[in-house]
């Protein structure tokens, strides 16, 4: 293994892209877990008032992440998440205009290790979804586990993520009004075990409970892929029965349904090689698949510290 360090003179911009993506990187893997000791340190100290507080508001506001969520406008455009997008760099891609009257579910492909390409371009203004998709709030569908954790929920919900549920799904796509846009990664956490370099394993024979929803309530189907998604991390080989992969699906919970990859090394760390571009489509019927061009990366972009 060859690790290489990056110069001393990498430009300032390059720095926050990094410390941006950083930021990203460790909201997926370590910030729960933070919230959750936080919140047990709080209760166990003198301002256990303090926590007792939220677990009254936590008790209160336990459905919100069903019904709709609560996103927060001003946190989905920090300037920070510009620099999220410019470190890949991230680009969304439109084809088609889509009715703000009607409601969609956007079936994202593939789910990759950390679904960069959706938090992207999906729960962040950094690729301007709603300049393109104006009318339209997008949603992008989570385990319901992780809305458990307090703290770590709001800070989520902040950015238009809400619960994967059957009951949230259905809340999104049967409002009369329409504009609203829930964003699945179809494959789902197991998906991201076969997430690797130079591979698409997609899972969706045995996924139609969504579509079925659609049919009920009327959504509109538009199938986006994220170019890229799995180049981002290098897993350790996990072949179907190995051991490893074995192990993989049963050290976690059935129902929490939470698949945690073997990642050997990341790309997003080491070395940039990671292009990703997003794109759906339309006509005035029914939504169909297209998929486009991506990005080139910066010049500078191949180091990442």
């Amino acid at each position: 293994m060859r690790i290489e360090f990056a110069p001393l003179n990498v430009p300032l911009r390059r720095r926050l892209q990094t410390a941006a993506v950083m930021q990203w990187v460790f909201s997926f893997l370590a910030l729960a877990q933070c919230c959750l000791a936080a919140f047990i340190l709080l209760a166990l100290s003198d301002w256990w008032i303090v926590a007792l507080l939220y677990a009254g508001w936590l008790w209160l506001d336990w459905d919100t992440s069903t019904n709709g969520g609560r996103r927060s406008q001003w946190m989905r455009r920090w300037s920070m998440w510009e620099h999220f997008r410019d470190y890949f760099p991230l680009t969304l891609l439109k084809t088609v205009d889509l009715d703000p009257k009607k409601n969609y579910i956007f079936g994202f492909h593939p789910h990759g290790v950390l679904v960069a390409g959706a938090f992207g371009n999906f729960c962040t203004e950094a690729t301007g979804f709603s300049h393109l998709f104006p009318g339209l709030k997008p949603h992008l569908l989570m385990l319901p586990f992780w809305f458990r954790v307090p703290f770590f929920r709001d800070y989520i919900m902040c950015g238009g993520l809400v619960s994967s549920s059957k009951s949230s799904l259905s809340y999104l796509v049967s409002r009369p009004e329409g504009g609203n846009v829930a964003v699945i990664a179809v494959g789902g956490a197991p998906e991201a075990l076969d997430a690797r370099p130079g591979a698409l394993t997609l899972q969706v024979q045995n996924r139609k409970g969504f579509i079925k929803l659609a049919l009920k309530h009327g959504a509109q189907l538009v199938p986006v892929f994220s170019f890229g998604e799995n180049e981002l991390f290098d897993q350790i080989e996990n072949p179907t029965g190995s051991p490893l992969r074995r192990l993989q699906w049963g050290s976690q919970s059935q129902s929490s349904r939470l698949r945690v990859p073997a990642v050997r090394t990341s790309r997003v760390f080491i070395k940039f090689t990671c292009r990703i571009s997003l794109s759906s489509s339309s006509n005035t019927n029914a939504p169909t698949a297209l998929l486009t061009t991506s990005t080139s990366p910066s010049s500078d972009a191949g180091w990442s510290v």
